[in-house]
């Protein structure tokens, strides 16, 4: 669940998104496979995002960007706290539109 949910560190904390996922899936992997496998999920959702993001922001000289990157915003917002409430339930999460680059 944390693994998840630690991306709302982005709000406060420049790069946050990643780094939560990151670290706590580096710290408590080998304890759970459960845990494991749902952090490489939240950690690969939020990579996509962050590339979304960019994708976003290069978009913005033409303007369309900025309507794109409030959905890829409010999206990546509602995906973390659903897969952090299934997590919490012990049920696995999978972010859709999600390029799983860590296997």
């Amino acid at each position: 669940m944390f693994c998840h949910l630690s991306a709302l560190l982005g709000i406060w904390i420049p790069f946050g998104t990643l780094i939560g996922p990151l670290i706590l899936w580096q710290m408590k992997r080998e304890m759970d496979p459960f845990v494991d496998a749902q952090g490489k999920e939240a950690l690969n959702f939020q990579i996509t995002v962050a590339i979304a993001s960019a994708i976003c922001f290069l978009l913005m000289v033409v303007i369309i960007g900025f309507f794109l990157f409030g959905l890829v915003a409010i999206g990546a917002l509602v995906l973390t706290i659903i897969g952090g409430v299934k997590a919490n339930e012990g049920v696995p999460y999978r972010y859709p539109f999600t390029w799983r680059l860590i296997k």
